[in-house]
């Protein structure tokens, strides 16, 4: 399966401005938005995501007419981010293969968790990004697990769960969150 096939990259293509400098600022909203819904959750001023991204708010409603709509565009924009990693990775050790994209899964639940009270989990968009990455994700833990590196009394939906819970707590730096994560995966680990 290549990045392109997932369900969410088809949302993503279809948001995305054709026209290189409206593209330009569609993508640095994208990533102020990013950045100010990891900073301050969901209520982000829009006004302070224009600032960032260096455009006007006028640009910023051009592209998101709603604060929902820039929600699940940045969620989408994560989703399929993620999906790539898994392409990229997929070539790797299965241990090492699963662990690269779980550490870029990470990185997405900061956005998730600022943004999933705002979304209704039942939208189309979150549904597609949630079939995504278990389409992305899934081989990888899959290929581990047969290669004997994760315990078979487990499955993937489980070890999302066990590395969001981690990633969702609050720690007081990223070292302590990458050490406990790192238990946690050696406990998912196949014993050898």
């Amino acid at each position: 399966m290549t990045a392109d096939t997932f369900p969410v990259s088809a949302i993503v293509a279809s948001q995305r401005p054709h026209r290189k400098d409206a593209a330009r600022n569609y993508d640095a909203l994208l990533a102020a938005a990013r950045e100010a819904f990891a900073e301050n959750g969901a209520e982000a001023s829009l006004e302070d995501v224009a600032r960032r991204a260096g455009v006007g708010i006028a640009t910023l409603y051009r592209n998101f007419p709603t604060r929902r709509h820039l929600f699940e565009s940045v969620y989408a924009d994560e989703v399929n981010d993620l999906c790539r990693v898994a392409q990229e990775v997929a070539d790797r050790e299965p241990w090492d293969a699963l662990t690269s994209w779980l550490g870029r899964f990470v990185a997405y639940t900061v956005t998730k968790r600022a943004i999933r009270e705002a979304l209704n989990q039942e939208s189309d968009v979150f549904l597609a990004c949630r079939e995504s990455m278990f389409q992305a994700g899934g081989p990888l833990f899959d290929r581990a697990q047969q290669a004997g590196e994760v315990r078979g009394d487990i499955s993937f939906d489980d070890l999302l769960r066990m590395v969001a819970g981690i990633a969702g707590t609050s720690f007081p730096d990223e070292a302590q969150r990458d050490r406990i994560l790192g238990v946690a995966l050696d406990g998912a680990r196949a014993r050898r």
